[in-house]
């Protein structure tokens, strides 16, 4: 999943930036509605968090935006206004959800999730492939009953290719989906990854190299 966090209380965007990371989202973060614009009009978002009261365009404006371009982010708005005339006025914007500060970052971590699956084509939220498990909730996986030690960026490239279901996945479309905005596309980020997983993966192989389009695990339940 990749989420955009638009937040001008930088400590915050940063702390709750860095909690979405640990769960292999790949996080973007922005101080101000101008970036947040930018943004959106560059990465394509699962799910933006916006805050509404923002410098520069207003978080209002930025929903409206979102909205209009009619792409597939969903967007949990926060805001310290919690009154029902406000929540229902967010949402009457577009927004998907709502979030009223201060808030438990177990349930922003929630509703981001939520409105994850709602962004993506609905999968069960335990996956497997030849042997291969990947419990998402509980951020585990397996093979063959053995327990696989992956960083956070291993689960979110193996989750990637086990969404794919068999369809070949590029590297490109790997640096979009599990990395963030600081990733240089000319870097070997993406092999190295592959590489390790597979290793901690065993044999025999699982992830098939495609040469000249990328890479792909099995489609099928085994």
């Amino acid at each position: 999943m990749r989420v955009l966090v638009v937040e001008d209380e930088r400590l915050l965007a940063d702390s709750v930036a860095e909690g979405l990371r640990r769960l292999s989202m790949a996080v973007d973060v922005c101080y101000d509605g101008d970036a947040a614009l930018e943004r959106v009009g560059v990465h394509a978002y699962d799910v933006v968090v916006l805050d509404r009261d923002l410098p520069g365009t207003h978080g209002d404006d930025v929903c409206r935006a979102l909205v209009r371009a009619g792409g597939e982010a969903k967007v949990l708005m926060l805001t310290a206004a919690t009154e029902v005339i406000d929540r229902v006025a967010g949402l009457q914007l577009g927004a998907d959800d709502y979030l009223g500060k201060p808030f438990a970052f177990a349930e922003l971590v929630a509703r981001v999730q939520a409105l994850g699956r709602r962004a993506m084509p609905a999968l069960p939220p335990v996956l497997e492939r030849a042997g291969v498990v990947l419990d998402r909730p509980r951020h585990q996986a397996s093979r063959d009953g053995r327990h696989l030690p992956l960083s956070r960026k291993e689960f979110a490239v193996l989750e990637v290719l086990m969404r794919a279901e068999g369809a070949v996945v590029s590297a490109e479309d790997l640096l979009e989906k599990a990395w963030d905005e600081h990733a240089d596309p000319f870097t070997n980020a993406v092999r190295v990854a592959v590489m390790t997983l597979r290793r901690k993966l065993g044999d025999p192989p699982v992830i098939e190299t495609v040469p000249g389009a990328g890479y792909r695990m099995p489609g099928t339940s085994s």
